[in-house]
């Protein structure tokens, strides 16, 4: 488990020095390449997850679709940093079996419910911050022209894999 929280401290890193170099007004800017979708939404929306995560192993069951949405997360950087230095802190717990609800019914209510453990909660969260770090980084460059580091928003396997190749 220290493994998989110091991953998701380093990507907490990575986010958080990228968005000292963007103002609160730049974390808001609706990027028309990005269906119009915002820095600040796609950092709310990964905090969210493990907020959610967090919650759902206090009972016992996670499902994602409940999350709160505080939209201070995806407006002000100074608060989502914060929010992510108090998740770090409190993920750390031992494994134990969960509970995961989710809908994918479109027309109605209807849920499924499946097992799953807080080590497979956290890798799942792991590779979903990789996903919206790279769409990050493309709102970065297409909306700021901000190069971030060619490692931002590539998971750790592809680099691995470059690694290889290089050699």
């Amino acid at each position: 488990m220290q493994q998989l929280t110091q991953t998701i401290s380093q990507l907490f890193m990575q986010i958080e020095n990228a968005l000292l170099l963007i103002t609160d007004e730049q974390y808001s800017f609706k990027n028309s390449l990005m269906s119009n979708a915002t820095i600040g939404q796609h950092v709310r929306h990964v905090i969210e997850l493990y907020q959610e995560m967090i919650t759902g192993y206090n009972c016992s069951e996670i499902n994602y679709e409940k999350r709160r949405r505080n939209f201070l997360i995806e407006t002000n950087k100074t608060f989502a940093v914060t929010q992510m230095q108090t998740l770090l802190a409190d993920m750390i717990k031992p494994d134990k079996k969960l509970k995961l609800t989710t809908g994918y019914d479109m027309d109605g209510d209807s849920c499924i419910t499946v097992e799953t453990n807080y080590a497979r909660e956290i890798i799942y969260n792991i590779e979903h911050t990789v996903h919206h770090m790279a769409l990050i980084k493309v709102c970065f460059k297409s909306a700021f022209n901000i190069d971030l580091s060619s490692e931002f928003g590539v998971a750790a396997s592809t680099l691995k894999y470059r690694k290889t190749c290089v050699q």
